[in-house]
């Protein structure tokens, strides 16, 4: 929409961006100890001063110092500042970031033996003999309609094995992926978390990663602004107002809501329509309202729907959720 400002999460691109490969794509050349690097300053506003190797990086930290000029800051600000950006100014900040998160990542950076970074690619393969009627989908009380309208079904080999796969697509409806729910709880561990994402992997010279925090799991089927949108944390929430007939349900596939999903969400939804928010009961579930609230709410009207403590929405029947929600 036209009306949308451009949104970017700084805390993400500036964990996403790795300073050696920011220091070899703007050729800077220093000298390596450990996860220390020094020489001379290379920053654009340092021209025209003595010059001194008086800079220093902290590699694995991800900031830097210039003893000479005084700059500091981290290795978002270091870009900025080689791009020609002041990050002290918040608006120059977020064009400076737009412009790097583009460079590294959207396109990626191709020169020498510096590999292409794409993210969410679409893959050129769909899980095949997925089982739909494994008894957690059937004892979680889902209907063979939502697990078909979903794509859902039991893994019984790959990287899924075991597990309940779950169809990814982006905005455009290309699938860029599966995420994997285990079927018991009590076998979750942290070498084998509930959910598993697609991850890092490299096809012809080029990195591909995923990354859910700029997706909305579900806002593809959904093709035009609309007056009402639930957004919920999980995947079976999802399902469950899907299932309950509130077609217009998108999921952040976690307990926060970065920059990205916002603009997604504002964009879903028409300038007088309403967001309905519907998070887990718990304190994660608290958090993620309020992160969603202060990137929602000052573009559409949002409403928070609460449930008790311990509760999902997977938890409320149909009448329960409309009077809720009110409605």
């Amino acid at each position: 929409m036209s009306d949308s400002p451009q949104w970017v999460d700084f805390k993400e691109l500036r964990a996403s961006l790795q300073f050696p490969a920011v220091l070899e794509h703007y050729h800077v050349r220093l000298n390596m100890k450990g996860e220390r690097a020094t020489g001379y300053c290379p920053l654009p506003t340092h021209q025209g001063k003595r010059r001194s190797p008086s800079f220093s990086v902290h590699l694995d930290r991800g900031i830097w110092q210039c003893f000479g000029c005084h700059a500091k800051g981290n290795v978002l600000d270091f870009c900025a500042r080689m791009e020609g950006f002041n990050p002290d100014h918040s608006h120059e900040l977020r064009k400076a970031a737009l412009k790097i998160r583009e460079i590294f990542f959207l396109k990626g950076f191709n020169s020498g033996d510096r590999k292409r970074v794409i993210v969410n690619e679409p893959i050129d393969f769909e899980l095949k003999t997925l089982d739909p009627d494994h008894p957690y989908l059937k004892e979680r009380g889902f209907t063979n309609e939502t697990i078909r309208h979903f794509g859902l079904g039991f893994c019984n080999r790959g990287m899924l094995k075991g597990r309940v796969a779950i169809p990814l697509h982006d905005p455009k409806g290309r699938l860029v992926g599966y995420a994997g729910r285990l079927t018991k709880d009590d076998e979750i561990t942290d070498r084998d978390p509930k959910y598993l994402f697609p991850g890092t992997r490299e096809k012809d010279s080029v990195t591909l990663e995923f990354r859910k925090s700029l997706l909305l799991y579900n806002s593809h089927r959904i093709t035009a602004p609309v007056d009402h949108l639930c957004v919920v944390e999980g995947f079976p929430s999802t399902w469950w107002l899907w299932q309950a007939e509130y077609r217009n349900a998108v999921a952040l596939m976690g307990s926060s809501c970065s920059d990205e999903q916002g603009k997604l969400i504002v964009d879903l939804v028409k300038p007088d329509g309403k967001v309905w928010l519907m998070p887990d009961g718990n304190e994660a579930g608290r958090l993620c309202a309020l992160s969603t609230l202060e990137r929602i709410s000052p573009h559409r009207f949002v409403r928070w729907i609460r449930i008790s403590a311990d509760r999902q929405p997977t938890d409320c029947p149909a009448d329960e959720i409309a009077r809720l929600g009110g409605v």
